[in-house]
């Protein structure tokens, strides 16, 4: 005889998968905490010029003595300050052109901002994405259809032209329903071009510290050197345009 288990179904749909409050609020509050005791210590002021010029006999030397230790410390670093939203990044990419030359610094920012940014959109993500999307207005939803139409092609002209605050461009593709796959290929294309620009600073940085000067950030605002990446920021916007152009109606 076949018996029925009473109370067998009565699980709501969904409550298996359901992720607690607390579980998705952990990482961002962890990430918080961290943010706060690096300020709260001041070791951001760390990440000057001064202090490279005081300790780079020092950083050579290890880097010399350490070939393969020093560039993953330094991609730990990296990666860290970019997922705790510490100022600093340009003087690090430079700093990393010092040590170790142009091309092999820009593989190794490259690579360690990805992962720092891709750290800080999950946890966005997870934390705050879905909940933002179920409160939001109309708004919000139309943004993000515009936006996940084209989202690559928009994420990496973000990237690519400094806009926006590097830290704020982390965010908010997690609350516009970016793709993670999509976020880390933007990222780390987008950011190859402003990372070779600082390392190449970086690699002749010996002979700016022995004019008794300091490196301008602002030379990626400069022409010769704004006009290219603005170019490729143009470039990634065309595929955009041309959904837009074949959308348009005919007469």
């Amino acid at each position: 005889m076949r018996r029925e288990v009473a109370g067998s179904n009565t699980r709501p749909a969904g409550a298996a998968g359901a992720t607690p409050l607390w579980k998705r609020l952990l990482p961002l509050g962890i990430l918080l905490l961290a943010i706060a005791l690096v300020f709260a210590f001041d070791l951001h002021a760390y990440l000057n010029f001064e202090t490279l010029q005081q300790h780079r006999e020092q950083l050579k030397d290890f880097v010399g003595r350490h070939a393969l230790l020093a560039p993953l410390l330094f991609m730990a670093i990296y990666a860290a300050v970019i997922a705790l939203s510490v100022p600093g990044g340009a003087v690090l990419t430079i700093a990393g052109g010092f040590l170790f030359g142009t091309l092999p610094a820009t593989l190794y920012v490259v690579v360690a901002a990805t992962l720092g940014a891709t750290a800080v959109f999950l946890v966005a993500k997870t934390a705050l994405g879905d909940s933002l999307r179920a409160r939001a207005g109309p708004w919000l939803r139309r943004m993000e259809a515009g936006f996940a139409e084209s989202a690559l092609s928009y994420l990496l002209v973000l990237r690519l032209i400094p806009i926006f605050p590097f830290w704020l461009v982390n965010l908010v593709p997690a609350f516009l329903g970016v793709g993670l796959g999509t976020y880390v290929l933007g990222t780390f294309l987008g950011i190859i071009p402003g990372s070779f620009v600082y390392a190449s600073v970086g690699n002749g940085l010996g002979a700016v510290f022995d004019a008794g000067e300091t490196p301008d950030l602002g030379i990626v605002f400069e022409p010769a050197i704004l006009i290219p990446i603005v170019g490729l920021a143009v470039l990634a916007l065309l595929p955009v345009a041309h959904r837009k152009f074949k959308a348009r109606p005919r007469r």
